[in-house]
Formats: C-alpha cells, structure tokens, sequence
C-alpha cells in the first residue's frame, strides 16, 4: 500500500496528466487543470466531495490538518479556538478567522466566512452534514487501527489538492528513514508502557490505539496488555505501572495539553512508579503534551513524534 501511494505521488511530482490515489479506503482523483478545477475525495464519511484544486479559503478543524499544511506553506483561512502548541502558535492570531472549537463548529462562523473547503476530523466527525451544506466537506479523520497508512493517505490526498504532491512525497520519505531506523533499535531497548496523565488520574494505552504508533509502527514492545476501546485508553492504578514495571514508560499529560495546570512528573513521584525499570534507568519520557494529545499526525509533527521515540531508544 505504501509503496502503490508513494508510486502514485512521484507521478503527481513527475507532472502526469491523470493522478487516482487510493489507499486503504480513500482516494483522490485529479485530470488536468485545463479540463477541470476539481478532484473527487473519498474521505472517512464513506462519501466522496468534489474539492477545488488550490482552494483559496480553507477552514481546518484538524491541527494535524493544519500542520500538514503549514509544513507545505499553505495558509489557512479559518482555524478553531484552541491551546496551540509552540509550532502552531500563529495560529491563535486573530488574522485567522475563528470558526469554533476542536469538538463544536460555530456554523455561523463557518457559513459568514465562505470558504471554498472545509476539513474535519474525529472531534467534528458528527458536524459533516452540516458543514457539508456550507461548502465541499472532507473527513480525513486518521484510522487508529493503521494509523501510518492512513496519515499517508491523508498526507497524499493533500498534497494533491494543494498541488504539493513532491513535497509530501520528500517529507514521507524522510519519516520512513527514521522509522526504519528507530523500529531496528526499539526491538532491543525493552518493554514501554504509555499513560496520560489528567487531573490527578492515570490511563494507559496499548498497540491499535490514539497513541498506537509507539508499538505498531515503532516497534516498540509492550509490557503491558493494555485494555483500552476507541479514543479512550485504560483507568490504572500505580499498582498496576509496577506489575507491568516497563523499561519505557511514555508520559502524555493532557492538563498541560489543553491548558489547565497538572505536572505528570508530580503525579508519577511515588515509590510505586519509581521502582520500575523506567524510573530507575531515567526512562520516563514526556513526550510533548500538545503535540501528542492536540495536533497528532500532521506532517511536521509526527516527524517530531518519531524522533522523540527515537531518541528514547537510541
């Protein structure tokens, strides 16, 4: 699958005059511009949206869209109102019209502001047709299940609205150096465990879930048989992160995430957690809260993804 998109994008960055891209699920068709200004987007709603190529006014409610685009220099019109990491810290100027929060479009907002595409993911998922009556709607929500073929897909139909098929293409190849570099060592850097911590609580996350990329594409094993449905992740106790006792324990904490005050370190500082293998070797890792929790898989960032994993079994 991997290499049929990567095929398909070379083709796009050669110039050809008909590009299809499918991958697990989805696919994008553009003809040439002098018959059409459109392409056809299959998208995770299950239906298709014909986009204009290059649109002029895009509302994202995606960060992970938003970073994908950023990473092709591509501004967009309208982004939500949200705690925006570093990277995307512009974002929150007032240049760029506020169209609703993460998880609530403002439909007024949305329809006053006549964007010529509007992007959605799982937080905006149940707002697709009424966004759709707005302007063309696509869902490019990520697939837990396989998230790096499905980010690819993402990254690809992208590319191709925006005409940036060769970028994509350059910065996809240069997350799998490194993935193929990390997964190599991970398979001998030991067990990790991954937790969120959120207002005093602690919830672990296993292979196939939000956080899945760690084990399923990384490499790295599990030490724990984490039980855990959709988006949301497993309640355990201390106890349980010193039963399990991994050399890796991943540390996303969502208060900083989202802007509230909460310190993971203070929350994991007991004799419990410190008497794993992580605490004792200096293996816990906090990755970036917002990054982790907020933006996900946009091109920027899940290269910063891969490396911090990286760097946590070099």
């Amino acid at each position: 699958m991997k290499k049929r998109l990567q095929g398909y994008l070379g083709a796009m960055a050669a110039g050809a005059a008909l590009l299809t891209l499918t991958a697990c699920g989805g696919s994008a068709t553009a003809t040439p511009a002098a018959e059409t200004s459109t392409i056809t987007v299959e998208h995770a709603q299950g239906s298709t949206a014909n986009v204009p190529v290059n649109p002029e006014k895009v509302f994202t409610f995606d960060l992970g869209v938003l970073d994908t685009m950023d990473a092709l220099g591509v501004e967009p019109a309208g982004v939500p109102e949200a705690a925006y990491p570093d990277a995307l810290k512009k974002y929150s100027d007032a240049k760029y019209a506020k169209i609703g929060s993460l998880k609530e479009p403002d439909f007024e907002a949305v329809s006053a502001g006549s964007p010529d595409l509007i992007i959605i993911s799982g937080r905006t998922a149940g707002a697709y047709e009424e966004l759709s009556k707005i302007a063309p709607t696509i869902d490019l929500s990520i697939d837990a299940a396989k998230p790096m073929d499905s980010f690819k897909e993402q990254a690809g139909k992208l590319g191709t609205i925006f005409n940036k098929s060769a970028e994509v293409e350059e910065k996809l190849a240069a997350v799998d150096t490194t993935v193929a570099d990390t997964k190599a060592k991970a398979a001998t850097a030991g067990k990790g465990l991954i937790v969120l911590t959120s207002g005093g609580e602690v919830t672990a996350y296993g292979a196939g879930s939000r956080f899945g990329i760690i084990h399923d594409v990384l490499g790295v094993p599990t030490a724990a048989d984490v039980k855990s449905e959709g988006s949301h992740g497993e309640a355990i106790s201390f106890e349980y992160i010193k039963q399990a006792n991994p050399d890796l324990l991943y540390v996303i904490n969502r208060d900083t995430a989202i802007g509230t005050e909460g310190a993971a370190n203070a929350i994991l500082d007991n004799e419990l957690v410190q008497s794993t293998n992580a605490a004792k070797n200096g293996k816990v890792i906090n990755l970036d809260p917002a990054g982790w929790y907020i933006v996900g898989y946009g091109l920027n960032n899940v290269k910063a993804m891969v490396d911090a994993v990286a760097g946590s079994v070099a």
